[in-house]
């Protein structure tokens, strides 16, 4: 996976009673553009790092609808 600041984090709810959680990519940690990703999360505003797992993917550019 690659990823660059601003890019959309998409992660569908592959557990019960989890929706689709967006957020933005703020901080890549890693110089080639792979994971770990600092994320901002739409739903709380909260940031947390994530490690993508199944069901996630990310959709390129800041100005992104989902």
């Amino acid at each position: 996976m690659y990823a660059e600041v601003g890019d959309r984090l998409v992660k569908d709810g592959l557990q019960a009673g989890l929706g689709q959680q967006l957020g933005v990519i703020v901080e890549v940690r890693n110089s080639d553009g792979s994971p770990p990703y600092l994320v901002q999360w739409d739903a709380d505003g909260t940031e947390s790092l994530h490690y993508p797992e199944p069901g996630t993917f990310v959709m390129r550019g800041r100005n992104i609808e989902v």
